[in-house]
Formats: structure tokens, sequence, C-alpha cells
């Protein structure tokens, strides 16, 4: 968030004269202290803020003291900052839609006089809409989660509720959890938790602190509540209220829950929805299944760029910015938001989606006119929520009613399609258009507006409704134009008496404060200063003339004053009318949103597909339980989609029982990160239903993908760069399975080099052996490579262990160092990082000591394993037999096994030290007469 250093000069001052300031000084003492509160005083013409809450703002946004003011003297001296509504606009847009630790309320009134009119957290920003959105779409739906857990042993039960207030749905689930809460941390990222409830502990215990570095992960604000609001007691007559339809449906959902109704008690109370009539009624409620979506937790959505950030250099260095070609007003961002947290598992609308998207990549024509006409589509979800909430008006059914005069263009186009997979089109889209736009339904309201609004005013920018609606509206209206009429006769008859020329001379205006008056200017007055002070009441002389009245002027401008005052509230209560006619069409509004939101996002996914340089495939998806993942000419979208990248395509074949686990070698820089990533992306956009940048793509279904690729460390927490690594791992051990999509890049480089590689293979055992889920594992480890043969000696084995590496050249003259970021079969036969530290400019005496050293080491150090492969092999002193490698991976296996164990979450970092080391000395007294055990420690 850039402040303007320069804007603090032009600040609004703020002027408070003695008896004001220590008014408000007397009141903001009163007000509660809320550490996470930022307190904003509207000032009419500008705002203001205080105390803490001024520091905050003046280091944050201006970058600097000197905006700083204070009110008052000595002790009860205040700092102050005045702040503009522009600034204000975009310091409250930052705190509710880009940080996550604070709220905001907003006070009005004067002196000692002070009243809440409005706050907002972030996920409930909406009394701040209005704000937010005045000049900016939205992007994204906040949404209110409330937790109950029950810890039991080394596990845990999730009783979870939450609250979309955009869509007004209401959701419950309840689930087993393990220490890490990977279900609870992928469920967050589905839904788009933006605030947190829980019940306050008397004490934070371990499994506490867990759930809250959960939370954190996430980027959720967390809030402790009593536990006595935790409670499910009137929890169906609230329902009752808040839910449409039946009740009997609420009350056998709610009854098959028993941690998720006092989560959802909880939330009610907390998010006020009681309080508000214009949510009776219309929220939907609904049970959320944990693996209806494939799962990622905040580790895989930050490794495989999926949401935007700050950082960003352009909108295509994340997924959603890449794919975000949406043309509707926030509806389909909102969707494609949803849908990229929200991968499918379930093939039939995998297949769906990409038949729908195949149609439109093939037929431009239609996929350009659809576009073209989605671009007129206002946001249908917000206009028919602030009607339902009375906050809305004519401004609000106008959009709705030009929105939906564009429905017969979209379903004309839609029907000029002959193609392949015109049935679906026409059962998709057209039947539904035909069945909202009939005469019981969107016919109907658009008779409605065009009946009640006089749409001729539009052109003026005047909302109002048509006179012909309402007898009493029509009768007002002919009294008030009676009115002007009998008002402009009597300025001509004035300007004959007076002898002056109507219009020219003679003006008839309208002021606030007289209402209608005649007006001269100065030079005129002498003439007719004579009958000016016998016939008629001189009101006001300034520099723009005299203005002056009569006793008829004044009779007919009150008579006229008093009809309009009647007119504007018929108009007010005839809107209030409308309003609430328009909002019983709202069930019909929200299907038809969702319906074009899709068909935006679908649109999005073919102007991609067919736009890009290298033009995207249609991938074909089987079941999790067929099929492998094999992708010839894989790109990805995000790295190719720079203008300074040509990129080099790769394949990837994950097949079963051949190369389902790959591990990938290679030098700094070579493109393996890369590499990896792209099959992630390139899976998760398969099943989102997009087409994908390969030259051909099979994919079998994944239930979760886990990504491991990069750890910072976290001093605050107490967490080194190893531990957070670990941690992560971990996650991966306890929360995978046969059916998830494994990325692990560079795992072990946190500790010593024997430390490192020894966890690195026990892990990578553990998962070929127990998880058996398709893996790419790029590492630094060549060793690792010998994993190959010993799991190919395994009886049994169903997985298949493959070694690939990244090429790079070097130039046997020169000694330069040329990567050429192709993945290719086989292992790296050895390592580049000097070669690297060339690039990247290093002395040359560096460089030349460098190399000494690492001869020096290669010469004294101890015999290897060797890697299999044949000219790799030609550099190692020895070789270990399969018997032998078999045995120290087993017991090295067996380490693994108990280090996984370790409740790392609950334990302090000496303590887990002291573990560590412990069972390592177990595993030193059994590497007698084990070579390889050996270099495992």
């Amino acid at each position: 968030m850039e402040g303007n250093f320069e804007e603090t000069n032009k600040l609004p001052e703020l002027k408070l004269d003695a008896k004001q300031a220590q008014g408000f000084l007397s009141f903001f003492k009163t007000l509660p202290n809320d550490l996470r509160a930022v307190r904003f005083f509207d000032r009419k013409d500008y705002y203001t803020a205080h105390g803490e809450n001024s520091v905050f703002i003046a280091q944050t946004y201006y970058h600097t003291t000197t905006a700083l003011r204070q009110i008052g003297s000595g002790a009860n001296a205040l700092s102050s900052v005045s702040v503009s509504k522009n600034m204000f606009e975009t310091i409250v847009r930052d705190l509710l839609l880009e940080r996550n630790d604070h709220t905001v309320e907003l006070y009005e009134g004067s002196g000692s006089n002070w009243r809440l009119v409005k706050a907002g957290s972030p996920g409930n920003i909406g009394s701040f809409e209005d704000v937010l959105f005045a000049n900016n779409e939205m992007q994204d739906t906040p949404v209110v989660v409330s937790l109950f857990p029950s810890f039991q042993e080394s596990r845990c039960v999730v009783g979870m509720a939450y609250v979309d207030l955009t869509k007004r749905v209401l959701g419950l689930a309840e689930f087993l959890d393990d220490s890490r809460f990977t279900n609870l941390e992928s469920s967050l990222v589905a839904i788009g938790a933006k605030e947190c409830i829980f019940p306050a502990e008397s004490g934070k215990t371990n499994e506490c602190k867990s759930l809250h570095e959960s939370l954190e992960r996430c980027g959720v604000m967390t809030t402790e509540r009593s536990r006595q609001e935790f409670k499910g007691r009137d929890l169906e007559s609230d329902l009752k209220r808040l839910v449409k339809g039946n009740i009997e449906p609420v009350r056998d959902l709610i009854s098959g829950f028993e941690l998720a109704t006092p989560a959802l008690g909880a939330l009610l109370s907390f998010s006020e929805l009681l309080s508000d009539e214009g949510n009776y009624g219309n929220f939907t409620i609904r049970r959320y299944d944990i693996g209806g979506f494939m799962r990622l937790d905040s580790a895989a959505m930050r490794a495989l760029n999926v949401m935007e950030s700050k950082t960003d250099a352009n909108k295509n260095f994340s997924l959603f910015g890449l794919m975000n070609r949406t043309c509707t007003a926030g509806m389909g961002k909102r969707l494609l938001h949803m849908w990229l947290k929200q991968p499918l598992v379930d093939l039939n609308e995998i297949t769906m989606r990409l038949d729908i998207v195949q149609c439109f990549v093939e037929e431009a024509g239609l996929r350009q006119d659809l576009r073209q006409h989605l671009k007129r589509i206002s946001d249908v979800e917000r206009l028919v929520r602030s009607l339902e909430r009375r906050r809305g008006g004519l401004q609000h059914i106008i959009k709705l009613y030009q929105s939906t005069i564009r429905l017969p263009f979209i379903k004309t186009s839609l029907q000029q399609y002959t193609g392949e997979f015109s049935s679906l089109i026409s059962k998709r889209y057209i039947k539904r258009l035909e069945a909202l736009s009939d005469a019981d339904h969107l016919g109907k309201f658009i008779d409605l507006v065009e009946y009640s609004v006089d749409l001729d005013q539009l052109e003026n920018g005047e909302y109002m409704i048509s006179s012909s609606y309402d007898a009493t509206l029509s009768s007002l209206k002919d009294q008030k134009e009676l009115l002007e009429q009998q008002i402009h006769e009597l300025h001509k008859k004035t300007a004959i008496e007076l002898d002056l020329p109507v219009d020219k001379a003679l003006k008839l205006d309208k002021a606030a404060q007289y209402g209608h008056v005649f007006r001269i200017t100065k030079k005129e007055e002498p003439k007719i200063r004579k009958k000016l002070t016998t016939q008629f009441l001189v009101l006001e002389t300034r520099k723009d003339g005299v203005k002056f009245t009569n006793t008829k002027l004044k009779k007919l401008g009150d008579q006229y004053q008093s009809v309009v005052d009647d007119y504007k509230s018929c108009q007010k209560e005839l809107v209030d009318r409308v309003v609430q006619t328009v909002a019983s069409f709202s069930e019909v509004f929200e299907e038809l949103a969702g319906m074009l939101s899709e068909m935006d996002v679908l649109l999005s996914f073919a102007d991609l597909a067919a736009s890009c340089p290298t033009p995207y495939c249609r991938p074909e998806v089987t079941s999790s339980d067929v099929g492998d993942i094999v992708l010839e000419g894989s790109r990805h979208p995000c790295v190719e989609a720079q203008d300074w990248v040509n990129f080099i395509p790769n394949d990837c074949r994950l097949v079963r029982g051949e190369s389902w686990f790959q591990i990938i070698t290679g030098p700094n820089m070579g493109g393996k990160s890369t590499f990896i990533r792209q099959v992630g992306v390139t899976v998760l956009m398969a099943q989102v239903g997009s087409f994908v940048p390969c030259d051909k793509a099979s994919v079998s279904i994944r239930d979760c993908i886990f990504a491991r690729v990069g750890a910072g460390d976290c001093q605050l927490r107490g967490v080194s760069t190893f531990m957070q690594e670990m941690l992560e791992t971990a996650s991966i051990l306890k929360g995978a399975t046969d059916k998830s999509l494994i990325i692990i890049d560079e795992l072990g480089r946190g500790t010593s080099t024997y430390d490192g590689f020894g966890l690195a293979w026990a892990i990578c055992e553990h998962l070929v052996q127990v998880k058996k889920a398709p893996t790419l594992f790029a590492t630094h480890f060549h060793e690792l490579t010998a994993l190959a043969q010993a799991n190919s000696e395994v009886a049994g084995n169903t997985v298949g262990v493959a070694n690939f590496h990244v090429s790079a050249h070097i130039d046997t003259e020169s000694r330069k160092l040329t990567m050429l970021y192709k993945v290719e079969p086989g292992a790296c036969d050895q390592s580049f990082g000097i070669h690297v530290a060339e690039f990247a400019n290093f002395p040359e005496s560096v460089v030349a000591l460098a190399r000494e050293k690492a001869a020096e080491l290669e010469d004294f150090s101890p015999p290897s394993i060797v890697i299999n492969n044949e000219e790799s092999g030609k550099r190692k002193s020895r070789e270990d037999d399969a018997e032998e490698v078999s045995r120290g991976a087993a017991r090295a296996h067996k380490f693994l096994k108990e280090f996984a164990e370790m409740p790392l979450d609950k334990m302090e970092l000496k303590d887990s030290l002291k573990r560590l080391h412990e069972l390592k000395e177990e595993l030193a007294k059994d590497d007698v007469g084990c070579h390889w055990l050996k270099q495992f420690l």
C-alpha cells in the first residue's frame, strides 16, 4: 500500500474549538480498548483517526509521522491524523480486503455525541460495500467460519459452520482431523475463509497452538468467543426465520451433527444475522463435504501461485490472473476464484465443463458474440442482495432490467450453434434461459419495470416511478404541472406590468431559501424602484441582482412546494413497493447469475486456450483408480505468458508401475522447480475444467495436491527453516493417499548433508511403499537416484521409481555452462553448483578455490552409493550390494516412521531436538556391518 509523502501536506486540517475538542476527548475515553479496531470519525468533508490508530495510519499509509497532529494539551493530548475521502477508501479497502488483522469502525456525530454507524471485518464487509466497491468490482466472496473442536488424544474432531453473506449460504461440516489440521486447512482454503471464531480455552494448550498456526497459514483473522455462545439451543427456531422453504429438511440436516451445531449457534450470534429482517427467509443451508473437491492447503496454493499476490510483477504471474478473462461485472471473477480453490473430483462434472469449453474454443464467432453480450451484464448477485436488504433503489432495478433484456441476444447466439455439443448447450443454457425468461418469471419482471419506471427519464440521469403507475402519483404530477404553468404565466404577466423583457431582464429563479422568486440585475433596479417598493417584497440584494416576490408568487410557490413534497413522498413509497416486489424475484435472479457466471468463466477458459501463442489442448481425464498422468509438450502457463520467456516444453510421464515416483536431479536454475510445479498446475487446471498448456495430456483425477517447494524461517514462532520443512513434510506423510499428487522440491537442505540425505531417502521410501501416490521429487542428493534400483528389487512393488534430470551443457574449452531446460530420463552425473556461481559473477579466485576444495572433499569422502546410471557409475568408488541397501533402507524407514509419529506440534523445540538425537543414536547402533546405513548417518 503505497502512501505519498506529499499528500501529508495536502491533508484536511482538523479544526476544533476548545469546547469541541474537550467534548471529543471525553467521548474518546469512553470507547472500549480494542487493539484490532481501526476507528474513523466522519467530519463531513474528511475523516479523522486518533490515538494508536492515528500512529498506525501515519506510519503504514503516509510513511511518516509528520502527518500527526494533537488535540488537547499536556497529559490529555491525543494524537490525531486527518484522512481525505479518497484515502479513507484506500485504507478501508486495504484493511478489509488485503490484510487479516484489523476491524474497521465508522462513527458519526459532533462534540461529545458520536454513534457507531458502520462496523466491518475481513469476513463481514457488508456495511462497507458502498465504499469498497464504488469504483472496483467485488472479486472474492468473504466467508466467516466458526469452529468447535473436540480434542481426543492425537487427533481431533472438528465441528465447522460458515456463512457466505454475499451468496447468503450457511454451511455445516464435521470431520476427523490430525494434529496438523490438514483437513481443516484445505476446507478453509476451499471456502475462502477470511475470519474465524472459536471458543476461548482456559489455557493455551498445544492443540490450540496448532489450530492457531493452521489458521495463520491460511491468512484467517481469528476471534475467541465465550464458550457459552457455542450452544445449539434455539438454533432450529433461528434457522426457521433465516432459511428459505420448509423447516423439515433443515431439522433433518442439523440433527446429524453434534459439534457443528454449537459452532453454527455461535456464528449466528457473532454475525448478527437475526438483527436484520432483510435476512429472513433469504438464506439456504447445506452440508459441506470435505471430499467433494480436490483438497489444496495453503502451501500448495502458494507453491502453485494459484491466487494473486501483491508482489506479482503482472497479472500473469498467478493462475487466477492468467485465467481471469471474464466479462461480467464481478460475478465471473468470484466464481473463478471459487473454482480454483475447489477443483472437481467428479469425472462427469469435469467432462461437462470440458465439453462446453471445447464448444467455445471451436466456435470463435459464438465465443466473441457471447463475450460481447456478457460485457453488458451487471453484477446481478450484488444488485439482488442490495434489494433484499432494502438498501437498493430504482438504479439497482434498472441495472437488472438492462441485464435482463440482453438475454434474448445471448439465447439467439447459442441457438445458432449446431455442432457436436449442441444438446449439452441446449440443456445447460438455452432451455434454462427460456424457463427463466417466460411470462411467469423474468418476463413479469420486465413488464413490471416498463410499467412502473419512467424509462424516458433515464437519458436525463433521473430514476423515477412513472406517473401512470399510480393514480395518486398521476394526480400529484398534474397538480405540479398546473402550478408550474400558473407560475410561468405570472412571470410573463409581471414582466409586462414592469415593462421588462421576460427572461432577459426579469428572471424567474428557484432558491433553496425562498422558493420561487423574481430576479433583476442591479442595472435594471432603478427603472422599477418605485413599483418594487410599493407592489413587491424585496428579499435580497446581491452582486448578481435583486430578488423579490409578491403575494401571488409566494402563494403559488408554497402550493408548488407542498405538491412537490407530496410527490416525492409518494415516489418514495412507490419505489419501496417496487423494490419489495422486485426482491421477490431473487431466486430467479440467483439462478440466472449462477448460469451467466458459469458461462462467463468457461468462455474465459476458452479464450485463454484459443488466444495463447501456443494453443492449449483438451486433457483426457480418467477416474483416480485408472489411468496415468501423461503430459506431452507440457508448459508452465504463467511462465510462458511472460514477455521475456521463450519457454521450452517438456514431457512428463507418471505411469503406474514404471515412473509413478520420479526423482529429478540437475543443476540449480536448470528448471527442476518450474517443471514439477507446471505438472501440479496442469493437473489443477484439468480438474477445474480448463484446457491445459500441453500438446497432449492425460490426467488421472487426484483428490489432493501436496506441495513442499521451499520454506522460509518463522523465527517469530520459534520455527527454523528446517523445522518448517519437516512440519510441512509431516503434513504430507499424514494426509496423502494413493490418489493424491505430491510435489517436493529440495527436501533436506536445512541440516547437514548426511542428515538431509538420510531423511530424504527414508521419506522417499515411505511415499513409495506406504502412500503409493504419484510423486515428483526434485533433489540435489544425487545418491537418491539409487532408490530406483533398490525399489525395483522389492517384491510386489506396484509404484515404479524412475530417475530424470534437467540437462545442461558445459563447453570443454571455455567451461561455460549452458542450461538446456530439457527433462530427460536418467540421473544427473555431476553437480553444477560452481558453474552456477560463475553465472552469478563470483570473483575468479573464489571460484578457483571452490573447485580445489570440492576436489579435496571428493578425494577424502567415503565410498558413495552408486547412481543407477552407467556414466555416473564410473565416478563412484564402490557399489553397495542390493541386500545391504535393502536392509539399511528398511532400518532408515523405521527411523523415519518413528520421526513422523513424533508430535512435533505439541513439543518444545529443545525436546524435539533431544528426541531426534536419541533416535539417531539408536540408528547408529544398528549401522554395524551395514556400509549403506553408515552412509545414511
